[in-house]
């Protein structure tokens, strides 16, 4: 995938993908599980324990994906 972008495939639970952010203390992992949940894991120190996990419907994840990618537009 992209760089800084590493996936990694969880046998029977979907694809993780860890985002590197540039900076030792801060990463992103989501897991896009078959069912299409998505896990979002917010690391904000060196810790292998995670500050924030949150799960997102597909729904959820698009709208959340189109403010970060500033696309989204109110109505």
């Amino acid at each position: 995938m992209g760089k800084g972008v590493h996936v990694q495939d969880l046998p029977g639970v979907g694809k993780r993908y860890d985002i590197d952010l540039g900076r030792p203390d801060q990463r992103i992992s989501v897991v896009l599980r078959s069912g299409g949940i998505r896990d979002l894991y917010v690391f904000a120190s060196a810790s292998a324990d995670p500050t924030a996990v949150i799960e997102l419907s597909e729904e959820q994840a698009r709208k959340v994906g189109a403010v970060l990618a500033a696309t989204f537009f109110e109505a």
